[in-house]
């Protein structure tokens, strides 16, 4: 099978812009080859972020501002689409993960799921087809919808001694192993959520390299109350979201004596607990890192302080920590066109393998390649 140039687009939970990587893959044998060709950021508009953060929970989100919220998104996926076409030097198919606004768990299962970014608006500007709503499907077969991510890692990972954890470490944390009797994946709890919600109850966008969190002292007392959260408690397959871990949770939690530093030194090791807690009772012989929070120099020396295994980031093993999620979505869409599944149930909690997401097509007729007749059992990233 020839290569095919794919453009990946999402924003996380942080909500500070849209991640573009374009990449070349095909399928040889077992086996796909990731051929990454370029990433880049479009950051948001600060008018258009200020409403996103808005609609989140406790806000209330009404159906005019859904509309006009999920058309102007969908724009600027538009604008990152004609950016990752650039670096890929053309492409074939547009691969996104959109926006998510709203993840729906009702006691440990997983109802529904809403990301926007309308993609007719991606597929009008490239003239490209465009793979869109990549979670749903998984949710529908009894899933989670997340963390997808599983798909990725479980490839990437096969040959890995032992058991390898991958940890992705983004607005909300988690974790996928790899080694044991078949895939998990589930999301361990707050990432970057509640440092960025307390960061910016002092008027910052996040705390830079961790810089307050390194001056502050953890503040025992209201660590173990957020640890009580029943969440870290469930059983896996299990996820949450920024309506769950929001600054409404932060407010009711925090206490007006706490300063600043302290406060952000609590979080940073509730993060890092809570990780390094999964990662042991997974029995994980190795850890890779990637996503936001490998940039916070002070939450990867705590997880490396709290683990007894070598904590690696995920350049280390030839994927880029910043850029993994882009290409996870590139990943996705690339599944979808070969008419593979995109899902692995043993992480999701899905019934089954399932193709996932919807197709809008391009400027021309919409022609799939032939299905793919041989499920893959490895990724190699070259380089």
């Amino acid at each position: 099978m020839g290569w095919s140039r794919v453009i990946g687009l999402l924003s996380g939970t942080s909500m500070d812009g849209i991640d573009v990587a374009a990449a070349e893959l095909r399928l040889v044998e077992d086996a796909i080859e990731l051929r990454p060709l370029g990433t880049s950021t479009l950051d948001y508009p600060e008018e258009l972020r200020a409403d996103l953060l808005a609609a989140l929970p406790p806000g209330r989100c009404d159906a005019e501002t859904l509309c006009r919220l999920d058309t102007l998104v969908g724009q600027r996926f538009a604008e990152a689409a004609r950016l990752g076409v650039e670096l890929a030097g053309g492409a074939e198919l547009i691969a996104t993960l959109g926006q998510t606004i709203f993840h729906w768990v009702s006691e440990g299962r997983a109802l529904g799921t809403l990301q926007i970014g309308q993609p007719a608006w991606i597929a009008e500007a490239t003239g490209l087809p465009v793979v869109s709503d990549l979670r749903t499907g998984d949710v529908a077969a009894g899933g989670h919808g997340a963390p997808l991510a599983g798909v990725l890692d479980a490839l990437w990972l096969a040959d890995e001694p032992g058991v390898a954890v991958a940890v992705n470490i983004g607005g909300i944390a988690n974790i996928t192993v790899v080694g044991g009797p078949r895939p998990r994946a589930y999301d361990t709890g707050p990432g970057n959520a509640l440092l960025d919600a307390a960061a910016r109850r002092s008027g910052r966008e996040q705390d830079t390299d961790g810089a307050l969190a390194a001056a502050g002292s953890v503040d025992q007392d209201l660590l173990a109350e957020l640890l009580a959260d029943e969440y870290y408690s469930r059983p896996a397959p299990k996820s949450t979201g920024k309506e769950h871990f929001n600054a409404d949770y932060l407010e009711r939690a925090v206490g007006p004596a706490i300063t600043e530093p302290d406060l952000l030194a609590t979080l940073t090791e509730l993060t890092a607990r809570t990780i390094a807690d999964a990662c042991r009772a997974e029995r994980a012989s190795k850890v890779v890192v990637s996503g936001g929070g490998v940039r916070n120099p002070v939450l990867l020396a705590a997880l490396r302080r709290l683990l007894d295994v070598p904590v690696l980031v995920s350049d280390e093993l030839g994927l880029p920590a910043g850029d993994k999620e882009a290409l996870l979505t590139a990943l996705l869409g690339f599944l979808t066109w070969h008419s593979l599944p995109g899902n692995t149930p043993g992480t999701t909690g899905a019934d089954g393998p399932r193709v996932l997401g919807s197709l809008t097509p391009g400027s021309g007729p919409l022609r799939l390649p032939e299905p793919a007749t041989r499920r893959p059992t490895r990724l190699r990233v070259l380089t």
